[in-house]
Order: structure tokens, then sequence, then C-alpha cells
């Protein structure tokens, strides 16, 4: 199949390092690759590493950016010039080959490309996944054409009006969208344990020992496939074997792939994952980041929790005897897992990917039924 040719419009995606950021950027470029668009991804050398799930079609530019958040007072006295140096690539690329949308999904990789398109005059949209705004999203939301939300209600400044559009997901989660869910039972029974594209230690530290505490009669029947930091894998998996559960510990896993399998999840509260989790439709345990220092993750998972779908776990409370307490509880009551899988599929958006490829088109002037030939 040919890809999109030199008519077709442009939107160049900005996006920052890591899959909270980069996951919804790749589910709207597989929506516009779809319609006929050219995309092309702007990040810089960290966030490169995480565009490996973005269609071939997509180039990957890379632009100098910086944080003042890392590093020691020399590398923050040189923020300014590796972010100005950023833009300027940024300028001469857009010159070259100039977009028709600039979408930006935070993080600070995607300072540049925004900054370099408000210099252009090009048309700007930030996609925020969490019910606060990050950091580099507030900057841009008072300048933009469209905020759009991947969490209602979101956290915005005076002034700035929201779209909930709800957080893309990828065609390989859309696809298994509304998968079957087998109730807890007298079978074999999965339990998934995501920490996030970084992993989470405190995961790896309080699930085995949980699951240790499970009834033996519960026990025998739980398998648990646990994303773990490398650093970590080996004494998780020791843990689990010590239990005498059957484990595997990975640093990362196919979700689309085991999240259909799951009859429980335990997991951070990133808005990625709380998408996929509606989309899919599984009841989950909701451990929200603590060092956040926006509190994002306990705002995105508000909606699952007053639906019914999720238990929350804040890190102050996530011990051992409690949250076997709530996974033995769970997995003893088929009817409430159940309907905690229907709850949370109630609240799923498959379609926000879409939603969001239709607010490109709208601010590049285009009907979004138009083919590469028509745009001729």
């Amino acid at each position: 199949m040919s890809g999109p040719g030199p008519y077709a419009p442009l939107c160049l995606i900005a996006a920052g390092g890591t899959g909270g950021h980069m996951f919804p950027a790749q589910a709207l470029a597989e929506t516009l690759l779809d319609r006929g668009w050219r995309v092309r991804l702007s990040t810089d050398a960290r966030g490169a590493r995480y565009a490996g799930g973005f269609p071939d079609a997509v180039p990957v530019e890379r632009s100098a950016s910086a944080t003042f958040a890392r590093g020691g007072g020399l590398a923050r006295a040189g923020v300014p010039f590796r972010v100005a140096g950023g833009v300027a690539q940024s300028l001469l690329r857009m010159r070259r080959d100039r977009p028709a949308v600039v979408a930006g999904f935070g993080g600070y990789p995607s300072i540049p490309a925004m900054a370099a398109a408000g210099m252009l005059k090009i048309p700007r949209l930030i996609h925020e996944q969490n019910g606060v705004l990050g950091r580099v999203n507030q900057i841009f939301a008072p300048r933009v054409a469209a905020v759009a939300c991947g969490t209602w209600p979101t956290d915005l400044p005076e002034g700035v009006e929201g779209i909930h559009v709800g957080n893309p997901v990828r065609a390989a989660v859309r696809a298994r969208a509304g998968a079957g869910y087998i109730a807890p039972g007298d079978w074999p029974m999965s339990l998934l344990v995501l920490g996030g594209s970084q992993g989470a230690r405190i995961l790896s530290d309080v699930v085995p020992a949980a699951m240790a505490q499970l009834p033996d009669a519960l026990r025998r029947h739980v398998r648990v496939l646990h994303q773990a930091r490398p650093e970590d894998r080996a004494r998780v998996a020791a843990a689990y074997a010590a239990a005498g559960l059957s484990a595997t510990v990975e640093p990362f896993f196919d979700v689309p792939r085991w999240m259909p399998e799951a009859q429980l999840v335990i997991s951070r509260a990133g808005a990625s994952t709380i998408a996929d989790l509606t989309v899919i439709g599984r009841p989950s345990v909701l451990v929200p980041l603590g060092q956040a220092v926006r509190d994002e993750q306990t705002a995105n998972a508000r909606g699952l929790v007053a639906a019914g779908a999720a238990v929350l776990m804040p890190e102050s409370r996530f011990t051992p005897a409690a949250l076997a307490d709530h996974v033995g509880a769970i997995l003893s009551q088929p009817d409430a897992a159940e309907q905690m899988a229907r709850a949370a599929l109630s609240l799923g958006r498959p379609d926000a990917a879409d939603e969001l490829a239709d607010l490109v088109a709208a601010l590049a002037g285009l009907d979004n039924g138009r083919t590469e030939g028509e745009m001729r």
C-alpha cells in the first residue's frame, strides 16, 4: 500500500519522551495516515527512544530541547540555549515543508516545534492527557487555537476552554475494544501489574508480598504478569516464586495483548493506562504516583473510581495487607468483578483518535472526508 503523496496535508506532532505522551500521539498519527495525511513526529533524542511504535511512514525529527527540572547548575544554565537551538531547527524544517497543523502532546521536547509554529502563524492545538495540565501545556494553552482534553473535567487556566475528546488509544488497543471479560472463578486467572513506561518500584515492593497473603484456594489459580524495572526483575521474580505463584516479570508488556486476558489490573493511574482500561473494559486497582507535584494521576482515576470500576489506593495506604484484601474481594466475587468491567467500559472513548483527527482537519480548514486526490 502506497503512502500519502506530496500534495497531502502535513500534521507535525510534537511530543515528549514518555509513553503517556507518545501513545496518544501515535494513535493520532495512525488515524491521520489512514485519512491520507502526511505525519511527522518532532521530539528530542530521549523522546525518540519511545517512538518505536509509530508507523514507518512517520519520520522522526529530533530537535534539541531541555528542562530546568534535571541536571546541575551548569546544565540548567544551558537550557535556554538548547531550546533556542531546537526552535531554530524546527523553523528551518517548517519553512522547507510547512505543516497545515502542529499538534502538541506535552513534555519539554514538544517546545521547539510548538514555539516555531507560533512564530510562523501555523495553526496549533495541544492535547492534554491528564486531568491537570502539564507544565509545557500550561504555557501553550492560552496561545493555541484549541485545547483537547483526554480526562474530563481537566483543570484549565481561567479563560481557556477545553474540548473533551478523550485519550486516543493505539490501533492495537482499539482492535480489542470491549473484548469479552471472563469473570474470576475456579479456573486460571490473570493479574496484570503495570507501572507505566518508567516502571514503579512500589508495585514491585508491595504486589508480590500481597499476593503471598491471598488464601491458598485463590492463590493457586492466579498467574501474574508484572512489569518491573530491569534492576528489580530478579528480586520480584524470586518473591513470586517464594510465594508459590506463577509469574512472568518483564520490563515491558504488550498491553493490547495481555490486558484483555486479565481478570484484574493493578496499575499506576497514567492517562494512557486509564484509556486502555476503559476501551478494553477491565477492573483495576489504581495507585497514583505519590510524588507527582500536580497529583494528576489521582485526577485521572476519579472517573473510574466514581463509576465503581476501580479501587483507588494512595501510596500512603498501599500496603501488602490492604492490597491483599482488595484483590481477594474482587477475585472472589465474580458478579462484582464483572460489574466493574462493565463500568470501566461505559467510560471508554474508542473514537477519541477520530475526534482529535477531526479537530486537526478543522484547524487546517479541510473537509474530513477529502482524499489525497481531492486535495491536489
